[in-house]
Order: structure tokens, then C-alpha cells, then sequence
């Protein structure tokens, strides 16, 4: 359970933060780095309990490289989604009555972008948060933070930035995104871990 609760509370300060530095009035340019900033220091505060997914496209990825139970995947999930859930709602409280116009994203663009820096990601993750020759690594947060980083600058105004289907439910319900654009998040992301997580395995094929 308290791998469950993990995964819960670093989704939703992650999502919190999004919806705070990104709804104005925000952090501007520096919007990326609070995000990646975030999800650095919970994956410091929760890797050793959950292994700081925060993501459920990350944990299909984790799943498949082996690293994760079978059993958990959907626990993780659950807390992930509800974690993203409730950080929309936080916001709300927080900002108060702020206009937000929903954002319809161009699909191809959208696509492409959210499943390239979604496989980064997973990449990143897989490669130094699981595998053995990296184990015990005092960096791991850090990579995985500025992997989100540069993507949120690169692609954060073609598609969202989001590579987390846990986040972009967050920030459809924030209303930053139309519902109409939730496919693409889905199908990205999660091809973008299962991509990863078939590379990562054909690239180290004796890390079990």
C-alpha cells in the first residue's frame, strides 16, 4: 500500500505544479524547469519506496523490462490517475476563477512529438533507475527530471509536453487541453513506453 500512496502523492505535486506555473498568472519561460524540478526531487523522495514512476506509461515500460510487478501495475496506475485527478481540483482551489481556453491539438505533430520524448523518458528511466550497471547511481532523479525539461521546452507548445497519461488527464481537467486530444496522449505515451522498454531490452540483453 504505501507504494501506492508514493505514486499518489509525486503524481499529484507533479501535476499541482504543471497546473500552477503553467495557468496564469505563471512562471513564463521558467515553467519547464519548475516542472522538471518537481518530478526530479519526488522521484529523490519516493524512488526507494515505489521507484518514482509517476507515470503510468513509465510503469508499462518497467513492467515489461521486468522490473515491476505484474500485481502492482494497476495499483500504480489507479494512484497515478487519481494522483493527476486531484492536483487539477488542487489547482482550481488555488488559482480560483481563472479563464483557461482548452488548446485542440493538431493530431500528427502531436503525436509524434508526445511518442518521441515519451520513449526518452522511459529511455532514460529504464537505463538509469533499473538497470544493473547503473545501480546505485546518485543522478538518477536528476536525468530523469531534465529528460521532462527539455522536452516541455522542445515540444510543450506543439502537443503539451505532457509524455504521462496521468498528466495529461490532469491537465485536461484543468481545461489547458480539449478532451477531444485524450487519444493522442494515450496512444503516444503509452507506445513511446512499450517502444522503450522493447529497446531497452534488445539493448542489454543480459541486464534481467
Amino acid at each position: 500500500m504505501s507504494k501506492y500512496v508514493v505514486e499518489l502523492i509525486g503524481t499529484f505535486f507533479l501535476v499541482l505544479t504543471i497546473g500552477l506555473v503553467v495557468i496564469e498568472p505563471g512562471a513564463g519561460a521558467f515553467a519547464p524547469l519548475a516542472i522538471g524540478s518537481i518530478l526530479m526531487v519526488m522521484i529523490y523522495a519516493g524512488g526507494h519506496i515505489s521507484g518514482g514512476h509517476y507515470n503510468p506509461a513509465v510503469t508499462l515500460a518497467v513492467w515489461i523490462r521486468g522490473r515491476c510487478s505484474g500485481n502492482d501495475v494497476p495499483g500504480y496506475m489507479i494512484s497515478q490517475f487519481t494522483g493527476g485527478i486531484i492536483a487539477a481540483f488542487a489547482v482550481f482551489l488555488i488559482k480560483g476563477d481563472v479563464l483557461v481556453e482548452a488548446t485542440v491539438l493538431s493530431p500528427i505533430p502531436s503525436l509524434l512529438a508526445e511518442f518521441l520524448f515519451t520513449f526518452a523518458l522511459c529511455f532514460v528511466v529504464l537505463n538509469v533507475a533499473t538497470s544493473k550497471n547503473t545501480s546505485g547511481n546518485s543522478y538518477f532523479g536528476l536525468a530523469i527530471g531534465f529528460t521532462v525539461l527539455v522536452g516541455a521546452y522542445a515540444v510543450g507548445s506543439i502537443s503539451g509536453g505532457a509524455f504521462n497519461p496521468a498528466v495529461a488527464v490532469g491537465i485536461i481537467t484543468m481545461g489547458l487541453i480539449d478532451i477531444s486530444s485524450i487519444w493522442i496522449f494515450l496512444i503516444a505515451n503509452f507506445l513511446g513506453g512499450i517502444v522503450a522498454a522493447i529497446a531497452f531490452n534488445a539493448l542489454n540483453p543480459d541486464d534481467k
